[in-house]
């Protein structure tokens, strides 16, 4: 790691190179302190370009150093010292320009950046708050209404919008050394903006701030990194700019010590893991040029967006025209929906749907790198359609089955060359939701594991390795997570209670509201099928709801009743009549109880998991379930909770 100083003129360079991501380590901020006590004794010098060597601008902090104390100097220090240089800094961004980084660029006079780059305060997400000035320069720079936007949130800019919000003072193409030279030039011969810290700041009533409050609090979800950072916020425009920063130093230090901090380092630490095993580190994946997917319906038009998101040409096969006509109609609705929600332009979206080729002819995989299957959940047909790929696919194509529940071995018997078939269950809607587990067989190649991980990185996915059992991770511990909420009903916890309290504990939805969304008739057919196959499965008070019709809102009632146009939940007097002979009373609980017996069964069938290896890590099933059910991110998944690391 180093930081170089060069000059042309009266123009000095200075440029971090800190691979992979300029991280401000400790020896980064004392080379930048000492470059610009250097650069000030220069008498040559008239203007300073910051610039990050590599592919990003300075990435934030050193990961590294999280958990331990801070060492001197400290990033506001030397955020304050460069802001104070006698000769003013530019700071020339590329790639990303995130927390630490761009509180340091905001200590600069001047921030130009390149077209493609971005700019954003993450810390939030890490269950901190900008700690080097981020909630006190910004309103400063950005006005507080696009401060607290960013700040709270966590998300990242591009230049485009960061010029508009004021964050950054040009947007350049092309040579970046050149244009910050240019840029310089020109503002040599110009009177100097003052120092950020030395602008104004508009204020705003106590009404407004109130308003924020309720809207951060609601979207946060029991996480208390935004509203402190709010707090900040606020501070930055009642208090001056020292004892603002004062207050937002003391905050983010306190903070870095939470358990919330904590939580979210492990998960932060787990899925900067996941997408490249230790175990596969010397084995190459296989080329993915064409993929197909089998099937359609919502889960398979959801895997076509998101490999066309990726960029790979889709091949989607249904069973027939009419079958057909659907799935491409669902795909069309997706990249509607994207242009509606302004995520697409309508040129993106026609580019998506053209990329894809509707056939009912297994033939026209012929030439297919991946194949994912995604029909319906029943063996039989599952393996009509792999008989079917065996004869019409390459040899060495990557066959893939999305199955949720039935053991792949079962799927691939028969099939020609079974190194090359794995699972890969995705989670719906596919082309939203982060996770994949990826689930392979005894038979399954090394090569073809390491391109099921590849793949979950070309799709920006959380890839977790899964062993064969029913339910695989995430669904086994779902199904006792029911099973746990189904014995507080019988015990006499209200359903409406088992909810409030896994909502209070940050769920976005109780175990119940959540059944009811997805359809009780899902897991009720799964039980069923096994009924069928001859395995003993006990019959569960979802099975009685379903066979009196209430299947959740789609047949307008399952454990709540809901009116047409409104997905609101309530009470259901048909339900509790027909729960009634199964339920007893008793001891009533308190949300705090009701959430641990219900997170402590998911931890407890976590540990059976890890125990028949099912998972390999404890971190693989804190992922599971934070990317795959909403546990609760801030909390760092159940295994984190329980204290199993």
């Amino acid at each position: 790691m180093t930081v170089t100083i060069d000059r042309a003129g009266d123009i000095a360079f200075v440029t971090v190179d800190n691979p992979p991501v300029n991280a401000l380590s400790q020896a980064i901020r004392q080379a930048l302190w000492d470059a610009a006590e250097a650069l000030d004794r220069d008498a040559s010098i008239r203007a300073v370009i910051l610039l990050c060597a590599g592919r990003t601008f300075i990435a934030g902090a050193d990961v590294s150093e999280f958990g331990k104390p801070p060492q001197p100097p400290h990033l506001p220090d030397v955020v304050a010292r460069i802001e104070a240089a006698q000769k003013p800094w530019i700071a020339a961004i590329h790639g990303a320009a995130l927390g630490g980084g761009f509180e340091l660029a905001m200590g600069c006079r001047f921030r130009l950046a390149l077209d493609t780059a971005s700019v954003g305060l993450p810390e939030v997400t890490l269950g901190i708050i900008p700690g080097a000035s981020g909630t006190t320069r910004t309103p400063r720079l950005a006005g507080v209404e696009a401060a607290v936007d960013l700040v709270t949130t966590g998300k990242p800019v591009k230049a485009p919008k960061a010029l508009t919000l004021g964050l950054i003072d040009a947007v350049v193409t092309g040579d970046l050394r050149e244009a910050a030279r240019a840029f310089a030039a020109q503002a040599l011969s110009l009177p100097l903006p003052p120092p950020v810290s030395a602008r104004p700041i508009a204020t705003k009533d106590s009404a407004w701030w109130d308003e924020q409050r309720k809207a951060i609090a609601k979207r946060a979800k029991g996480e208390v990194a935004p509203l402190h950072a709010l707090d900040c916020l606020r501070a930055a425009t009642d208090l001056p700019f020292a004892e603002a920063m004062a207050k937002e130093r003391a905050t983010f230090l306190a903070l870095r010590a939470s358990d919330q901090a904590a939580a979210l380092r492990h998960i932060f630490f787990a899925e900067r893991a996941a997408p490249r095993p230790a175990s596969l580190k010397d084995v190459p994946p296989l080329p993915l040029t064409r993929a197909a997917v089998i099937g359609g319906g919502t889960m398979g038009a959801g895997i076509v967006a998101a490999l066309r998101e990726a960029g790979l040409p889709v091949t989607l096969i249904e069973r027939d025209a009419e079958a057909l006509s659907r799935g491409l109609s669902t795909l069309s609705g997706i990249f509607d929906a994207a242009v509606a929600r302004g995520k697409l332009t309508p040129e993106q979206a026609q580019a998506r749907i053209a990329g894809v080729t509707g056939s009912t002819d297994y033939a026209t995989l012929a030439d297919t790198d991946l194949v994912i299957e995604a029909v319906f959940e029943d063996l039989a047909v599952k393996r009509a359609v792999f008989a079917e790929l065996g004869r019409h696919c390459r040899a060495d194509a990557l066959l893939a089955t999305n199955t949720s529940y039935l053991d792949p071995r079962r799927i691939a018997e028969g099939l020609p060359n079974p190194a090359r078939f794995i699972g890969l269950h995705f989670f719906s809607p596919a082309h939203v939701m982060k996770l994949l587990e990826i689930v392979p067989t005894p038979e399954t190649a090394p090569e073809t594991l390491a391109t099921g991980f590849a793949l979950a990185r070309l799709l920006g996915k959380i890839p977790v390795q899964a062993g064969i059992c029913e339910g695989f991770i995430g669904n086994r511990i779902l199904k006792r997570y029911r099973a746990e909420a189904e014995a507080l009903l019988r015990q006499g916890t209200p359903i409406a209670a088992v909810d409030a309290a896994m909502r209070a504990h940050g769920f976005a939805m109780g175990p119940f509201e959540a059944q009811d969304l997805g359809g009780l008739d899902i897991a009720f057919l799964q039980r069923e099928g096994a009924r069928a196959a001859g395995q003993h499965v006990p019959e569960t008070l979802g099975d009685l709801l379903v066979r009196a019709g209430r299947k959740g809102q789609k047949t307008g009632g399952g454990w709540y009743d809901y009116t047409p146009g409104n997905r609101s939940p309530q009470p259901s007097a048909a339900t509790a009549a027909l729960l009634a002979p199964h339920v007893t009373a008793g001891e009533a609980l308190s949300p705090e109880a009701i959430a641990t017996r219900l997170t402590g069964a998911m931890a407890a069938e976590g540990r059976a998991i890890l125990a028949e290896g099912v998972a390999l890590r404890p971190a693989d099933i804190d992922l599971v379930k934070v990317h795959g059910y909403g546990y609760p991110r801030w909390r760092g998944g159940p295994m984190f909770g329980s204290g199993v690391r």
